[in-house]
């Protein structure tokens, strides 16, 4: 698999700094990353000759860090899938998801999953890349993921998850009728007990911050618009449950599947800054067609 590099021009600011320092406070290179570039096949060269960490840079230097090989795993093989690429460039891909499909492959179903799709998509265009998933959904959530192409970048986008700096928007569709235009919903969550799947509201979980908007209502139905804040598993359907709105087809979590045969979620907006080009790029998604002709069917108002 090809190896991956990138190159930087050291200021006048940044002449002096040790090349280590360089790296790790200015780019964001972890040490740990720092130590698989030394030790396992990657270079470090300024002015295309190969430096220690300790080398001291001057203004004008031409920094170069070659990546080492990234080696896939043989747990997970390609598996040719008709992806819905929103966005792609050399560091990343932003994939519309489909209902129905696990983000990673699962024991129930091992052999089919986005990720595998990400797999043969590669190798159908010649892309020296193995997976990284940075935004994951759920199995019967649709919408937006984002995809790093390579460790770095992956690493990159991992710290702004973190920094909550990447946000994600998601329209639902609940059962019953709302009566705050907006709101926040601030429950700790946690895995249930007698489940490896489910989720529930439980005092010593995790912090779990979810807002929402309305952006229309029908006889029995509620449209939502909704922010995470924090990014717990089954978050969004754990949260309206508890709150006595189960998401339409949400059998999980006390939904109905009259009207639709999964929890009628889609990431529907997706924003971050580009970890290379310091762009913000914002990507939207259409609502999928069940839940449109559930909307089309409910007649929904503001």
């Amino acid at each position: 698999m090809k190896q991956f590099s990138v190159t930087w021009d050291v200021t006048k600011e940044q002449e002096g700094m040790l090349l280590r320092n360089f790296l790790t406070e200015e780019h964001n290179i972890s040490r740990r990353l720092l130590t698989d570039i030394k030790f396992h096949g990657g270079k470090i060269e300024v002015n295309g000759q190969h430096v220690t960490v300790r080398y001291e840079l001057r203004a004008g230097d031409h920094v170069t860090i070659t990546f080492p090989k990234e080696e896939r795993s043989m747990a997970m093989q390609p598996y040719a899938l008709s992806l819905e690429v929103v966005f792609e460039d050399e560091h990343i891909l932003v994939v519309n998801k489909p209902a129905g499909l696990a983000t990673i492959p699962s024991r129930k179903e091992p052999n089919i999953s986005l990720a595998q799709g990400v797999l043969a998509y590669y190798d159908l265009h010649q892309i020296p890349a193995t997976i990284h998933i940075v935004t994951r959904l759920d199995r019967d959530t649709s919408g937006l993921v984002l995809v790093a192409k390579h460790r770095y970048a992956h690493s990159l986008l991992s710290k702004q998850q973190i920094a909550k700096q990447i946000e994600r928007y998601y329209v639902a569709i609940v059962e019953g009728l709302l009566h705050r235009r907006k709101g926040t919903i601030t429950l700790p969550i946690a895995r249930k007990a007698s489940s490896i799947i489910e989720r529930t509201v439980d005092i010593l979980g995790q912090e779990a911050i979810t807002h929402f908007e309305t952006m229309g209502q029908s006889e029995n139905h509620t449209l939502v618009k909704i922010k995470l804040e924090t990014g717990r598993t089954h978050q969004i359907r754990v949260h309206f449950s508890a709150i006595g709105h189960s998401l339409a087809g949400d059998k999980l979590y006390g939904g109905s599947i009259e009207h639709i045969s999964r929890q009628a979620l889609h990431c529907t907006t997706l924003s971050f800054q580009h970890p290379f080009t310091k762009e913000t790029i914002t990507l939207t998604s259409k609502f999928p067609r069940d839940m449109c002709s559930m909307i089309e069917r409910m007649e929904f108002f503001r």
